[in-house]
């Protein structure tokens, strides 16, 4: 016995009735796979109308209407900006232009009797450098017989040795 004949006997069904049966139900089937279809169709071509709604004309010109303005914006706050800093630019070259140019010492300072003033006049020597050479000499009795001494002075190397070597006299 096949399994449609044992239905029919548990359900107390003749052959026609279970062919019926059947036939509703494979068409049930199919309309709800139809109609699945179709909304999903209807589904996206409602999309695509909404998205179509949502990027319309108006609107995207609008949209560039606000991005002209917000560079116009922009574009004005740039150039304050560089109005700005050219003229703070020209503030700065007039005070430096005010100043009188700083000349290249090329005298000779007495080492043993120089200030902390004169000192800085040499290059590479700041008032931190020149307080350290007065201490310095001011701890050896206040003078110095040879350049090498001023080696033990924090900061003073054989560079800086041979720029004041050119700067400095030993009297």
């Amino acid at each position: 016995m096949n399994p449609l004949e044992r239905l029919a006997e548990k359900l107390s069904l003749t052959r026609a009735e279970i062919l019926t049966i059947s036939a509703l139900l494979a068409f049930l089937l199919l309309g709800s796979i139809l109609r699945t279809i179709q909304s999903s169709e209807l589904e996206a071509a409602a999309l695509q109308r909404a998205e179509a709604a949502m990027f319309s004309d108006a609107e995207t010109d609008s949209l560039i209407q606000l991005a002209v303005r917000d560079q116009a914006r922009v574009a004005e706050i740039v150039k304050e900006s560089l109005e700005e800093t050219a003229s703070r630019r020209n503030r700065n070259e007039d005070k430096m232009a005010r100043k009188a140019p700083k000349k290249p010492f090329t005298g000779t300072v007495v080492f043993n009797r120089a200030g902390s003033e004169e000192l800085q006049q040499i290059k590479g020597i700041g008032p931190v450098m020149a307080e350290r050479l007065i201490a310095f000499r001011t701890e050896n009795g206040g003078r110095i017989t040879t350049f090498k001494e001023l080696l033990k002075v924090k900061g003073v190397g054989l560079k800086k040795l041979e720029i004041l070597k050119k700067h400095l006299s030993l009297e």
